[in-house]
């Protein structure tokens, strides 16, 4: 048996959150292979369902991003389950919107979601990182990552979501490569489509400032060389 825990914050205000898209993930690879109705157990909605040939326990915490470990670790506890049994489904700021990187381990990289799972399961499970993209100002970093995808972001977004759920057997084979190329294929055409649109707008002329508009342009004057005429145009225009 394997845990998939995907994170997020539980609450419809939260729900279309860039930071849920973990929550998100689950619930795509639920819908695409029938899994049973969400309950609650480990303070966590779980659903069962298989993947492949393996039962897969879908495990979404209730406790708030930054303790879901203290669900995960539970689940995990209670089926005697080891870190290598732990797959998680997360944002990640540092990967562009609708990349998917796999890796086993490593740091939290400023996650709390993931500080407190490295906390309460060790660090060694397979994390899924999907790419949500930076503001490009860290003072910018919470409003992006706790605000609603835009809407041009469902481009890319459902055709990514569907590609994960359609490669979840791949995952849970321990074929991350296998997995990670499929969802790049599946998701390209979507994000050259979401890049063309990007580059559309910003080719698109910039309106001039009203500001800008309104100043009013500097007389075209010509400046006698001498004589006190000469002298008044200068002081009137700046001149020297």
């Amino acid at each position: 048996m394997l845990v998939i825990a995907g994170l997020g914050n539980p609450g419809s205000e939260y729900a279309h959150h860039r930071h849920n898209v973990g929550f998100m993930a689950a619930d795509a690879i639920a819908r695409r292979h029938s899994f049973s109705p969400w309950s609650k157990k480990f303070n966590a909605l779980v659903c069962e369902g298989r993947l492949g040939g393996d039962k897969v326990l879908l495990v979404k915490p209730q406790t708030f991003m930054n303790l879901s470990g203290q669900a995960v670790g539970e689940a995990l506890r209670f089926y005697k389950l080891g870190i290598e049994d732990l797959i998680v489904l997360y944002d990640e700021l540092d990967l562009a919107p609708g990349k998917v990187r796999v890796k086993t381990g490593g740091g939290a990289g400023g996650h709390n979601g993931i500080r407190s799972l490295d906390a309460h399961c060790g660090k060694d499970y397979r994390r899924v990182r999907i790419g949500i993209g930076h503001p490009g100002n860290k003072e910018l970093v919470t409003r992006h990552v706790l605000g609603d995808f835009a809407k041009a972001d469902a481009v890319w977004l459902e055709p990514l979501l569907d590609a994960i759920a359609d490669a979840a057997p791949m995952l849970v084979d321990g074929d991350g490569s296998g997995f990670m190329n499929k969802v790049s294929l599946a998701v390209k055409p979507y994000l050259s489509e979401a890049e063309k649109a990007g580059e559309k707008a910003d080719a698109r002329p910039k309106a001039k400032s009203h500001i800008h508009q309104a100043r009013p342009k500097e007389p075209k004057v010509k400046i006698p060389e001498s004589g006190p005429m000469a002298d008044m145009l200068r002081k009137l225009f700046g001149k020297e």
